[in-house]
């Protein structure tokens, strides 16, 4: 009995860590993505205007001007697994949580009439290198997203 009570002492003493460590690669990851996809934007001749916005909980990866319309962009980063495409992981509450962000967005800039897009971007890295980037625009539409609730 003994032994199990160290055992679940050095557990508890080491596991937060171990859960650090996991989120930091898991952020770190996310950032490599985002920088990948802004260049990618960049060359493209979209404006970045944002990154990262965040209303409450919920969070837009990329706030872009492309031409007349905002475009906002949700991007997904994953390691490279056969059969998986990042975007996958855009269901219907990611939906939701990025169309309430982005009416508060244009709320705060006093342009709720302006032209919008919701656009995903995969990122698909293999051994901490790029390997694809693919750029879905216009996935889903406000009315879509709303449907689904």
């Amino acid at each position: 009995m003994l032994i199990w009570a160290k055992i679940l002492q050095l557990r508890d003493r080491l596991w937060p860590s171990r859960l650090a460590w996991l989120r930091r690669r898991h952020l770190r990851l996310g950032r490599q993505g985002e920088n990948a996809a802004c260049r990618m934007l960049e060359n493209a001749g979209v404006e970045v205007l944002c990154r990262n916005y965040r209303h409450g909980r919920a969070e837009i990866d990329i706030v872009a001007r492309d031409g007349p319309v905002l475009c906002f962009i949700e991007v997904k980063t994953r390691r490279s697994r056969p059969g998986v495409r990042p975007a996958e992981a855009v269901d219907a509450g990611k939906r939701r949580r990025i169309l309430w962000c982005a009416r508060h967005y244009l709320h705060a800039i006093a342009a709720p009439g302006l032209e919008r897009r919701f656009d995903i971007i995969e990122v698909t890295v293999h051994n901490r290198r790029l390997q694809e980037i693919r750029h879905w625009k216009d996935c889903f539409r406000e009315t879509a997203a709303r449907a689904q609730t």
